[in-house]
């Protein structure tokens, strides 16, 4: 059983879509449970109806990671539905943009509880289970945006308004080298994945000022094939590996912001 968090929209969906048409039971995570019921489209509801159409195993596990007590739930109520977890994607993000010196300490606070401390939290729910069982994939959704810009002089994208989201996104990967060294031996792999390029997510199309105009855009299957190479290998096989979609994948893609080579 694999559970996917933010699976109600954007590259959540996309995991949790892929996993679940390759035989995984799927347990979706998020707050918008209903269509409808946000400003931006996708829902549980929908989620849920397009799997089981496809003949997949899905099951709704409604949670705010930004309110620790509901985080404190999800493992336990998801293994109730559809049993042992085996894999956890943790997808979940959310991005305020704007000058570091001007975010409003609640939403530095919402980020860091949905992006960081709830991951971890996770890890250490599900984790315990897998390493017993002798087999596991921690999967943590990163972004080239933890990297480091090299300059003065500096790129241009150094200063578009994602230092805290890029804390959050460093913070994670660390989680992710660190916990896969922790576990290495017991059949557990722990791995982290961004994307190369623009996933035209809902969210990323209200507030992000990456366009398809300045940013290439990869396709919106990327991220699930590579999440499927990466939770597809043998037991412990592939661990502690910060990766990035199309790079993983061997498929070629411009550079665009965030290049590797202008980055450390």
């Amino acid at each position: 059983m694999a559970i996917v968090t933010g699976a109600s929209r954007g590259i959540g969906r996309y995991i949790a879509e892929r996993m679940a048409a390759e035989g995984a039971a799927i347990a979706l995570v998020a707050r918008t449970v209903t269509r409808g019921s946000s400003a931006l489209p996708g829902s549980l509801e929908e989620v849920m109806e397009g799997i089981r159409a496809r003949g997949g195993r899905v099951e709704a596990v409604p949670a705010d990671l930004t309110a620790p007590e509901q985080v404190e739930t999800v493992v336990a109520r998801a293994e109730e539905l559809l049993g042992p977890v085996d894999t956890l994607v943790n997808n979940a993000g959310v991005n305020f943009y704007g000058p570091a010196l001007d975010i409003r300490p609640r939403r530095y606070a919402l980020m860091f509880q949905m992006m960081v401390h709830a991951p971890f939290r996770l890890c250490q729910l599900a984790v315990p289970g897998m390493v017993g069982r002798g087999r596991g994939w921690i999967l943590n959704i990163t972004s080239k945006q933890a990297r480091h810009p090299v300059g003065p002089p500096y790129p241009d994208w150094a200063s578009d308004g994602c230092v805290p989201y890029g804390m959050c996104k460093a913070a994670l990967d660390r989680l992710t080298t660190g916990l896969a060294a922790e576990v290495h031996g017991t059949g557990v792999s722990v791995n982290a994945l961004g994307t190369s390029g623009l996933v035209m997510t809902p969210g990323v199309a209200v507030v992000s000022p990456h366009t398809p105009e300045n940013t290439p855009v990869e396709d919106d299957s990327a991220m699930a094939d590579a999440a499927l190479v990466l939770c597809g290998a043998s037991p412990g096989a592939v661990t502690g590996r910060i990766s990035y979609s199309m790079e993983l994948l061997g498929r070629p893609f411009p550079e665009g912001p965030w290049a590797l080579s202008a980055t450390f």
